[in-house]
Order: structure tokens, then C-alpha cells, then sequence
């Protein structure tokens, strides 16, 4: 008789991503793939305040806590350990059979499984380069540095026995959410027929956003040839937006979408235009072309759009990857000139108005 496999016999599991929402949407498969093998498994996500937004997009995740970790915090939080015994608390709360721990290449899953340890969580993996003990029941090594962080997350769970994988990327919008984008966008004149370009300027790293300045000359530029557009982003990043637009009223902002509506205009826009953030992930999910504009802080093979149609432009520089928040020689790696970027825009959504030219997938 064969041994019943604990990861694929437990109930409650808890599972770990403490970072940006793109990062939690490209959690996503891992957890479909958890689903599909153990359908009465309810899982728990423990997010990021910035994370845990993206979680009613993934139909997997059945509960949500956040919380702010001291492991993942840029020395913003206080010195406070009662806090963190709390945190402890609120995990042995719910009495999880495990907890499957998912980091990037450079994030130990060795913290977080202490905590996790500590709050009586008998079953706990993640992917490690470094010793840790045993505070992970489980250890996945090896997994190659420049492996897209999808397959990262894939990995760690078909290696618990959670082998029917699909690397794809999927979300769910409520139609509630469709609808009030189609009323916002015909509130500023855009109709559901016409084609639409999403432009997201912000990145939560500045490193990672392509100048201002020639955001807004892509933005004049589309404007010259026809096409309707808007400018997304928070409201914390109004004068971002607004350097961008250039003070033109007839471009519109959109600061207060919720995740499921900007989920749902990005699944309604003709072409996207970002960094490597939110958005391109999400046109990912949802099959609408994207053209990243992608800075040398991270390799594409890590993050990169896989399966909508994609251009993703970057200049190569020797400093790239680089790992920075900022960049301190002026973002050589986005030198794009904003021709190139329409050009992208064009050959990617196929319009009649289209340039010829075929943008470089990677450029020189």
C-alpha cells in the first residue's frame, strides 16, 4: 500500500506571498494547480497589504490575511517584536496542516517557515539557496535563478505532488466590473468599438519606469494618430500621471479603479504600455497585447509576458540585472525613443492606421 502524501491529503493550507500583486497573480497557477488536485482544500493567503488586493482576482484563494512582514519591510516598520508574536498568534489561530512558502530567487523562505514553525504548522516548504535548519519540512534547491517566477511557483508545488500544472496565467472578472469600465470609458468618450490604449507610467521601483517625459510623447504621439487612450495609476502618483498627460484634459486619468476594474480595462484595452509591474502581468492573464517597457533591474526570462502578444523593448547595458530600487547613471536600459514604442503599439494590435515597422523584441 502506498504512503498517503501529506501535502496532498491536508485541508487548511497557508500560502505565502508577501509582495507586490503582480507577484501574487503570478502565484496564481500554483494555486489552480493545488485546486485541481485537492478541490476540498481551502486555502489561505498571507499577503502584503499591496498584495492582497490582487487575491479577488484568483478564484483559489478562499481567505486572506495581511499583514506587513519585517522580512520583507525596506526599514519602514518600527522596532516592535509584541508585533510579531502577534502575527504568530494569528497563524496558530487557524490551525493550517501547511504552509507552501513562495519567494523570489533572492528571498530566503526560511523566515517566514520559523514563523510558521513557531505557529504549529507541522508541514512547510519553500525554494532555498542558503542553509535554514529545519525550519522548512520541506526544501526545494536548485531551481535556476533566471526561471520565470510562474515555473518558480509550479516547481515548488509539483514537487509537494501537485503535478497537474499549467503555467498560464488566469483571473477572474466579475462582469459588474466589465460594466463599469465600459460606463467610465463612455463617461470620456470612448466607445466599446473602438480601439483603446492603456498607458501605466508608475512602478513601485523608479528604476523600473520608463522616463516620464517620453511616456508623454508616446501619449502625444498615439494622440496624432487617432487613437483613444488613458493614463492609469494611483492616486499617490497624480503628478506622475499628470507629467505624463501634460495638463491635456482629453487625455483621461484613471486613479480610483478598483483591482477588478483595472483587471477589467486592462482585458478591454487594444494594447498595453508598462514597466514591468501590475499590468503587464495582467495583460498576460488576459491575452491582450502588451509592449513592455522593460528595465535592465531584473532579466526578462524572470518576469516577462509569456502568453499575450508581446513586444518587450530594452536597451542592453553591462550593468543589467542590476537589482536597484534607483538607478544612479539615468536608466541607460530605457533609452526607447517613443517612435519605437507606437511602432511596438501598431505591429502588435494589427489596426489599419498601423506603422510597418517591426519593433525589436529586445533592442541593442
Amino acid at each position: 500500500m502506498s504512503a498517503v502524501n501529506p501535502w496532498r491529503a491536508a485541508r487548511n493550507l497557508l500560502a505565502v506571498r508577501l509582495d507586490n500583486a503582480g507577484d501574487v497573480v503570478m502565484v496564481g497557477p500554483a494555486l489552480r494547480a493545488i485546486k485541481t488536485a485537492s478541490p476540498e482544500c481551502q486555502i489561505t493567503l498571507l499577503a502584503s497589504p499591496a498584495g492582497a488586493k490582487a487575491a479577488a482576482l484568483l478564484p483559489w484563494i478562499d481567505s486572506v490575511l495581511i499583514w506587513r512582514s519585517i522580512w520583507q519591510d525596506l526599514g519602514h516598520l518600527p522596532f516592535d517584536p509584541a508585533r510579531e508574536n502577534d502575527l504568530i498568534q494569528l497563524i496558530a489561530e487557524r490551525s493550517f496542516d501547511g504552509a507552501v512558502i513562495f519567494s523570489s530567487f533572492s528571498q530566503t523562505p526560511h523566515v517566514a517557515a520559523y514563523v510558521c514553525y513557531l505557529a504549529g504548522i507541522p508541514l512547510r516548504a519553500g525554494e532555498s539557496k542558503e542553509f535554514g535548519g529545519a525550519t522548512l519540512s520541506t526544501e526545494l534547491r536548485g531551481t535556476s535563478d533566471a526561471t520565470h517566477q510562474v515555473d518558480r511557483n509550479l516547481h515548488l508545488v509539483r514537487a509537494l505532488g501537485f503535478t497537474e500544472v499549467d503555467p498560464v496565467l488566469e483571473i477572474a472578472i466579475p462582469d459588474a466590473s466589465k460594466d463599469a469600465v465600459t460606463r467610465r470609458l463612455w463617461e470620456v468618450g470612448i466607445a466599446q468599438d473602438q480601439p483603446l490604449a492603456l498607458l501605466h507610467p508608475g512602478a513601485s521601483a523608479e528604476a523600473r519606469r520608463y522616463p516620464a517625459a517620453r511616456f508623454g510623447d508616446v501619449a502625444r504621439l498615439l494622440q496624432a494618430r487617432g487613437w483613444p487612450l488613458v493614463v492609469t495609476g494611483s492616486e499617490r502618483e497624480r503628478e506622475l500621471l499628470e507629467h505624463v498627460t501634460g495638463g491635456n484634459d482629453a487625455i483621461p486619468l484613471f486613479t480610483d479603479l478598483s483591482i477588478q476594474e483595472f483587471a477589467a480595462l486592462v482585458a478591454r484595452a487594444s494594447a498595453v504600455v508598462c514597466g514591468n509591474t501590475l499590468p503587464m502581468h495582467l495583460a498576460d492573464a488576459t491575452d491582450t497585447p502588451v509592449v513592455a517597457l522593460y528595465s535592465g533591474t531584473d532579466m526578462i526570462s524572470q518576469w516577462g509576458p509569456r502568453s499575450a502578444p508581446s513586444r518587450v523593448l530594452q536597451r542592453a547595458t553591462d550593468c543589467a540585472p542590476c537589482y536597484r530600487f534607483t538607478c544612479p547613471i539615468g536608466l541607460p536600459c530605457l533609452d526607447i525613443d517613443p517612435e519605437e514604442v507606437v511602432a511596438a503599439i501598431e505591429a502588435l494590435t494589427l489596426l489599419p492606421s498601423i506603422s510597418t515597422a517591426e519593433p525589436r523584441m529586445v533592442t541593442a
